[in-house]
């Protein structure tokens, strides 16, 4: 592809957290660098993530707190991107932050001060960003890519997808990333909602309806994954960090188990109380509207020292292990992430790029790694937008 002909060396889609990142260091390397927007502003999620304040990394984050069907592949941008990293550039550009809890670091102020941050870096190295701009399809041409928009064809050496997944539809989310990997022969790993509320039904949905609105801490597990964090009752099921979790492991026919007081010597509680109530006994160290709501869900009443062996039992194997069968998710519209994405045997994992298309990459949200909630998806964003930007 001859420079006249070239409309930018490396067109990035999508001006995200990891699309604007890879912008702005490749542009950095002296590329020249176009970045195309869908929406008519950059970074909308990044705006609304947090709360509005941004959790932008999580200072223990690890391989280990993302899902991909390779457990190995995020380990090497990672690795040369850490929390350090970009709590440098954060701190660089003044962006004044604090930890909340669990090693989740947010703006002090508002998220628009992180998004400013990516826009300055794009601004000074020399990456314009397009915004209102809809990429219907990309396809190889001489010495590079073709992308069609509405606009007209623009045409690339190098094509960085950073697209995100279908999650926050409301924001504009598409699928755009899966159909341009799919057209390329990139295969796509089942995708599902994550970080997102459960749906129940039955006699749980009329327990949460009932006690909607209330909060309380609890080890949520899904499979082999567990989680302690706060759950929230609401009109529709579950909801909270701690489900938020699980239901990034959660698949249709799965259950979830909650046990409602972890780390609490149970027997040793109930034998303290035991010419007590057991619904007093619990609504001692739960909200009391959930004390009495979940014992008359489960038929307890009563003292413990009246109970049978067997009636204590089930008690204990209850309290500890609530099993819940969530009938679906509330969907890509309530979903913070989409897990799944493009399968990483299709990428190498220290650049990004297509092992079987030179010259194309895919990044951040579009890729099979999904983070746990808590600042670890932005991470994941930084970091493998800094490596597809240090050689694209």
């Amino acid at each position: 592809m001859s420079e006249a002909k070239r409309d930018a060396d490396v067109i990035v889609l999508g001006a995200g957290a990891a699309g604007l990142m890879c912008a702005a260091v490749a542009a950095a390397r002296g590329r020249d660098v176009l970045v195309l927007e869908r929406n008519e502003a950059p970074g909308r999620k990044v705006l609304i993530s947090g709360g509005g304040r941004c959790n932008f990394t999580n200072l223990r984050t690890t391989p280990d707190n993302f899902l991909s069907a390779n457990p190995h592949f995020a380990k090497s941008a990672l690795a040369r991107f850490t929390p350090r990293d970009i709590l440098d550039m954060v701190e660089a550009h003044g962006v004044s932050w604090h930890e909340k809890h669990l090693g989740q670091l947010f703006c002090d102020n508002s998220s628009k001060a992180v998004l400013g941050m990516l826009l300055e870096q794009c601004r000074l190295t020399g990456a314009p960003i397009r915004t209102g701009i809809d990429v219907r399809h990309a396809r190889p041409s001489a010495g590079g890519f073709t992308v069609a928009t509405g606009d007209g064809d623009l045409r690339c050496e190098s094509l960085v997808v950073a697209t995100g997944g279908c999650s926050w539809t409301q924001l504009g989310a598409t699928d755009l990333g899966y159909r341009l990997a799919r057209s390329f022969g990139l295969p796509i790993t089942d995708l599902r909602p994550g970080l997102v509320p459960l749906i129940l039904d039955g006699l749980d949905l009329a327990l949460c309806v009932e006690l909607s609105g209330v909060s309380f801490p609890a080890r949520v597990s899904c499979g082999a994954a567990s989680f302690d964090d706060d759950v929230l009752l609401t009109h529709h099921g579950l909801s909270g960090p701690a489900i938020l979790q699980a239901s990034s492991y959660w698949t249709p026919g799965a259950v979830i188990v909650v046990d409602l007081l972890p780390g609490v010597d149970l027997v040793e509680m109930f034998e303290i109380a035991a010419a007590k109530n057991v619904i007093s006994v619990l609504a001692r160290r739960l909200p009391k509207r959930l004390a009495h709501g979940w014992c008359a869900r489960h038929g307890f009443d009563g003292r413990w020292a009246d109970m049978t062996q067997r009636e204590q039992d089930r008690l204990l194997a209850t309290l500890c292990g609530w099993t819940l069968h969530p009938v679906g998710t509330a969907g890509y519209d309530k979903a913070e992430v989409t897990v799944g994405g493009v399968a990483t045997d299709a990428l190498s994992s220290k650049t990004l790029e297509s092992r079987s298309v030179p010259g194309l990459y895919f990044i951040g949200e579009v890729v099979d790694v999904t983070g746990w909630l808590g600042g670890y998806n932005f991470q994941w964003a930084w970091a493998s937008g800094r490596a597809a930007g240090e050689v694209v």
